[in-house]
């Protein structure tokens, strides 16, 4: 039991850094809704929590126990020449844009490099890739794993998506590995399964 405590402490530590932001929306379950300002919509199967805050304009993100602790993120129709994230230095280091012409294997890059910048993500790894059928279209869905700088905790993820008119729609779940992400990972990937366009 001895060698699980540091990493029980680890989670009990972000748990309490998380702050509850204001203005986050309860999202009920059984009501197909619209996400990230698109044409993408979603029915989840359980409630979730909308975040008030979003990662960028064309975005939004859900949680079920805090944000630090599982996230699931919507990219809605994100444009050629535009970014996954606000810009967090564009003049040093700008973050990839997508392109109108990036094939389905180009989008597990798009997301490993622009964590690397928008998230200092100090190691960043996609796992497993493989081709699916995602909102109707032929799409990729793809595992990875990932640490925030500073930050011993380790986090997976999972993701799903496709250019569809030149346009990038992404679904993204990640949680620390450690118990969280099999907590909310079902519920996760019934929302993904039900995207439509």
């Amino acid at each position: 039991m001895s060698n699980h405590l540091p990493i029980f402490a680890a989670v009990a530590i972000v748990a309490i850094a998380a702050p509850v932001a204001a203005g986050n929306k309860l999202i009920p379950a059984g009501q197909r809704i619209v996400v990230a300002k698109s044409a993408m919509t979603v029915m989840p199967g359980v409630e979730w929590n909308k975040l008030a805050e979003r990662p960028g304009r064309n975005s939004e993100s859900w949680t079920q126990d805090g944000d630090e602790l599982n996230e699931l993120t919507f990219y809605g129709g994100i444009e050629s020449g535009k970014p996954l994230f606000r810009e967090v230095d564009k003049k040093n280091q700008p973050l990839p844009k997508v392109s109108a012409t990036m094939l389905i294997t180009d989008i597990p890059v798009l997301l490993e490099n622009s964590y690397r910048i928008a998230l200092s993500a100090a190691s960043v790894k996609i796992d497993g890739i493989e081709p699916i059928a995602f909102a109707g279209t032929k799409g990729v869905r793809f595992t990875y794993h990932f640490s925030k700088q500073n930050e011993t905790l380790q986090r997976r993820g999972e993701a799903r998506g496709a250019m569809v008119g030149g346009k990038l729609y992404m679904v993204t779940y990640e949680a620390p590995s450690l118990y969280y992400y099999d907590r909310s990972a079902a519920a996760a990937q019934a929302v993904a399964d039900s995207v439509r366009l």
